[in-house]
């Protein structure tokens, strides 16, 4: 028993801690920046960055307990785990709070829980384990898919009901990424992708009308500077305006000027770049580039399926919400509320996401146990 321990031990993936905790580290530091101008408080009396701290805490702890247990038994609990996210998505509209117009989250005394961030990783593990179990190689016909497609709808049409839009959509992508690592035909996801093109005139109708005016803001932000368009083109001058070097920690003017919107949470990303200038931001970028190649190695170098695909699925989450995030701040995207993955203000997401790296880290550990 304890040489089995020294060998888990031995295999422990320090490197994917270590790149957490310094992306988590600068969001720390960037939320105080974003709010110290409207708190008026010290590093460590700032209740948003006391906050953070806490669930950072509560995250490690979690993703701690997760790297103890062999993720091979969780694929057995898989559909568990994804119907016990479930239930808290339909518990949203029964007893969920409203916040900033939508009901996404749950009050639990001191603090709140965002089911739609646990959805996230909940789908992942259940694809992984239908896959793995019912493909035990690659060329995955559309007949074969139907049942995953199922376990998509389900939670993205509850999250689409919240409303929200962008939360669906990275929950869509990231289901079609572990489609496709699973071995879905190209053939099938260029038709997919055309019937998806076909259905945008359908669904432009049933959009709300602030969603609409998001899609339109995009196209052209001139068109509503001072209501739609303000948000990204303040945060368009703040990314410009910190240039190469940035103008210095807390010493951002739109940010201390109050004209970057949601600067703690969507627009962090540009917080930061206007303090940290273009070098900033590439370091930043290379701290997440670092933990997407490391986990597509770790998931490369799985010994199951199950394993891999788990990985994969982990890895388009923190992937696909950078590229989100950066490209709605930097006007390349609409404007659809995704969060930078540890780095934005969060409970939920930041831990959600830590338990995310554990089970990256579980699987690194027990590749040598087969």
């Amino acid at each position: 028993m304890r040489q089995f321990d020294r060998r888990l031990a031995y295999h422990f993936d320090w490197s994917l801690v270590f790149l957490t905790l310094a992306i988590i580290a600068g969001g720390l530091a960037t939320i105080y920046s974003a709010t110290e101008a409207r708190v008026h408080t010290g590093f460590t009396s700032n209740p948003l960055v006391i906050r953070q701290a806490f669930y950072a805490g509560v995250g490690f702890v979690a993703m701690i307990l997760v790297v103890l247990v062999d993720y091979r038994r969780l694929e057995r609990y898989a559909y568990v785990v994804y119907a016990g996210a479930l239930v808290l998505l339909l518990a949203v509209p029964l007893v969920g709070s409203v916040g900033n117009g939508a009901r996404r989250w749950i009050d639990l005394g001191p603090v709140s829980i965002q089911p739609s961030e646990m959805v996230k990783v909940a789908l992942v593990i259940a694809l992984a384990r239908y896959f793995h179990r019912s493909q035990s190689t690659g060329d995955v016909r559309l007949v074969d898919a139907i049942p995953a497609f199922v376990l998509l709808a389900i939670p993205a049409a509850l999250v689409l009901a919240q409303p929200d839009l962008g939360t669906m959509g990275v929950i869509a992508i990231v289901a079609f990424s572990v489609l496709f690592c699973a071995g879905l035909r190209l053939r099938v996801i260029f038709v997919l992708a055309a019937i998806a093109g076909a259905a945008v005139p359908l669904l432009w109708g049933h959009l709300k009308p602030y969603q609409q005016q998001r899609v339109m803001t995009f196209i052209s932000p001139e068109m509503d500077p001072l209501g739609a368009g303000y948000h990204v083109i303040q945060s368009k001058i703040a990314i410009g305006s910190g240039m190469f070097w940035g103008k210095g920690y807390l010493h951002g003017t739109q940010n201390k000027l109050n004209f970057i919107p949601e600067q703690h949470t969507d627009f962090i990303f540009s917080v930061f770049a206007e303090e940290w200038g273009y070098m900033g931001a590439i370091v930043l970028l290379g701290l997440y580039a670092a933990l997407v190649l490391r986990g597509l190695m770790v998931a490369y170098r799985a010994k199951d399926r199950f394993g891999a695909l788990l990985t994969f699925g982990v890895v388009a989450i923190v992937f696909w919400q950078v590229v989100i995030n950066v490209g709605m701040t930097s006007g390349i995207l609409p404007v659809v509320g995704i969060t930078l993955p540890f780095f934005s203000y969060g409970g939920s997401s930041l831990t959600t996401m830590m338990i995310a790296v554990g089970l990256m880290i579980n699987v690194n550990m027990r590749r040598f146990l087969f």
